[in-house]
């Protein structure tokens, strides 16, 4: 979606006269304000199922953030905040509309059925699973329902969902859902009976290629792991296509990050294209919409998937089933849970701060040279990045931003400000330049088609911090306020990707921006004249993305030393993009 349009999500009244066909075949009315009517969904369903009411408002939270995301699917092809799911694997979306009798349009658009229609579930899963066909006495004993209500392919998926779920429950919450209502759960003091998932199991077989034997680097992970006689560019025959390189990481290159990809389709889309050695990409890890892990490629070694070589040599890349450019189509709560698990596995097991500077979309990294300029863009403005590693750092890894500077301004996610995936301009989460300190300007140049709501040219992305110069409250009324930074921009009618750093204002809107984190540095040379700006740390290398004026201030979130060599260059955020320069173009300024 462009930014700056609105799709307009036609929700029913919430002051109306509801009504439901009972278990026991009664017609109940019920009648209910705006404040209230989503808290009375809850408090129905689990009065007719028998489901805990603070169960359906963490499932709910969990996986449509209460929201039922206008009838648009899941990557998984879920529907509504209790995400009922209709695909190739299972269908629960109609057997809840069986069970209710209702339509299956109707689970997708009306919440307080699609809530019903979880708790129906719910309620049948917990029967099934009793050997006296009884329902769960405790909230702490439905924690295998939970885990069978995920229909996960792997056992450690199911149990992984259930945990988060119980977490959410711990932790509670105070959030607003779709329709202004603000819905409450209070801190549950429960802890799960994990013993009751004794015999929980996986749902479906595994892809061709794939099997459940543990013989992979992270626990979680399915085995799909490529052959190295058929795959690996060591071990083939000359000229032969390959897909990745063993190597013995970090002894041979440190792991400095973990890179998040999306596919442009399924997670089996992904598993057939790095099966195809003509395809010549790989990457260490896929995670489905349902939370299924599969390991492509052990963690030593080096995938071809950021494009980039250096980034390649020095990151884990771990693809996503998903799309860019289609917002509708969100990510669902399963998918997070699994990547943010597996990502904090990583990012402990190699020392890497669990920040948006390590942990990197594929779309801020430089392109393998300007010829190839852009790279891919994804995850997409659509990722809830403050999310998703609040979600890594839940998972007990900490992030200690400890060199803030009052003029380095960091952006949040504006679509984590809202619930997620509701088509509206607030979950596009690319921030843009102006030419002048007011919106009513003109944007500065891009390259790429201004119809292209995923070109990266002339925005920055939540997550990255800048240096800046000034700031000043829109004088165009919006309430955003615009920042002066550093940017590089590339010229349109060049064709060449060469890009040359000016002064631009960044809008973000208020209440979106933080102190920024990293070092503020200062643009030097010996010779005078413009600084050149690399795509990867390496002395002599020809890569030069473009240049920036002497005493140009850009952020270096960090520093490293180039391979084989006592040579250091500090990572700057460039522009949507990292880049590099060496120490000697570089003067830290105090924080």
């Amino acid at each position: 979606m462009m930014p700056g349009c609105r799709r307009l999500l036609f929700l029913p009244l919430l002051i109306c006269t509801l009504s439901a066909f009972t278990a026991t075949g009664y017609f109940t009315l019920y009648r209910a304000s705006a404040a209230n009517a989503v808290e009375a969904s809850f408090t129905r369903a689990s009065n007719e199922f028998g489901v805990p009411v603070e169960l359906l408002k963490a499932i709910c939270y969990m996986e449509g953030r209460l929201s039922n995301h206008g009838g648009s699917p899941s990557i998984d092809q879920g529907y509504g905040c209790m995400h009922l799911v209709k695909n190739a694997r299972v269908n629960t979306l109609d057997q809840a509309a069986q069970r209710l009798g209702v339509s299956a349009s109707r689970l997708k658009t009306d919440m307080p059925t699609n809530i019903r229609g979880g708790a129906a579930l719910l309620h049948d899963e917990a029967l099934q699973l009793s050997s006296n066909h009884v329902l769960p006495a405790t909230l702490a004993d439905w924690y295998s329902v939970v885990a069978a209500y995920s229909h996960a392919t792997t056992r450690a998926t199911a149990l992984m969902y259930a945990d988060g779920t119980y977490r959410i429950l711990q932790h509670g919450f105070s959030a607003q859902a779709e329709g202004g209502a603000m819905i409450v759960l209070a801190p549950q003091l429960v802890k799960p009976n994990v013993m009751m998932a004794a015999n929980i199991a996986a749902k479906s077989s595994l892809p061709d290629g794939c099997v459940d034997d543990g013989k992979v680097d992270y626990a979680g992970a399915v085995d799909c792991i490529l052959d190295p006689k058929k795959f690996d560019c060591n071990q083939v025959a000359a000229k032969a296509a390959c897909t990745y390189q063993s190597a013995q990481r970090p002894r041979q290159y440190k792991v400095l990050q973990v890179v998040i990809h999306d596919i442009e389709g399924t997670a089996l889309d992904a598993l057939n294209i790095f099966q195809n050695a003509s395809q010549q990409v790989s990457a260490h890890y896929i995670v489905d919409g349902d939370g299924t892990v599969y390991q492509v490629l052990h963690d030593q070694d080096i995938a071809y998937q950021a494009g980039n070589l250096w980034y390649n040599q020095h990151s884990i890349g771990i693809e996503h089933a998903g799309f860019a450019v289609t917002g509708w189509k969100w990510y669902n709560a399963t998918e997070y849970l699994a990547s943010a698990k597996l990502t904090a596995y990583l990012v402990e097991k190699y020392h890497i701060p669990p920040d948006h500077d390590h942990v990197v979309s594929h779309g801020i990294i430089p392109a393998p040279s300007l010829a190839t300029t852009p790279n891919h863009v994804d995850p997409g403005p659509y990722w809830l990045w403050d999310y998703y590693l609040g979600l890594v750092q839940k998972s007990g890894v900490s992030n200690v931003c400890s060199r803030k500077n009052a003029q380095m301004v960091r952006l949040h996610s504006v679509a984590d400000s809202s619930p997620n995936g509701q088509g509206e301009q607030s979950n596009f989460s690319y921030f843009y330049l102006y030419s002048s300190p007011t919106t009513a300007s003109s944007r500065i140049q891009r390259a790429g088609s201004r119809d292209d709501p995923i070109d990266e040219t002339d925005n920055v992305e939540a997550g990255m911090s800048f240096s800046y110069l000034k700031k000043v409250v829109d004088p165009a009324g919006t309430g955003n306020m615009l920042y002066e930074i550093w940017y590089g921009a590339e010229d349109q009618a060049r064709h060449d990707h060469f890009a040359r750093a000016e002064l631009g204002w960044l809008a973000i809107p208020r209440g979106n921006a933080v102190a920024g984190c990293g070092v503020p540095v200062k643009l030097q040379a010996k010779s005078g004249g413009t600084v050149s700006v690399s795509g990867v740390p390496v002395t002599g290398s020809t890569y030069v993305i473009g240049d920036a004026p002497l005493q140009s201030t850009f952020v270096s979130a960090y520093t490293v030393l180039e391979d084989g060599t006592s040579n250091q260059w500090y990572e700057i955020n460039y522009n949507h993009r990292q880049a590099w320069v060496p120490a000697s173009s570089v003067v830290p300024m105090s924080s």
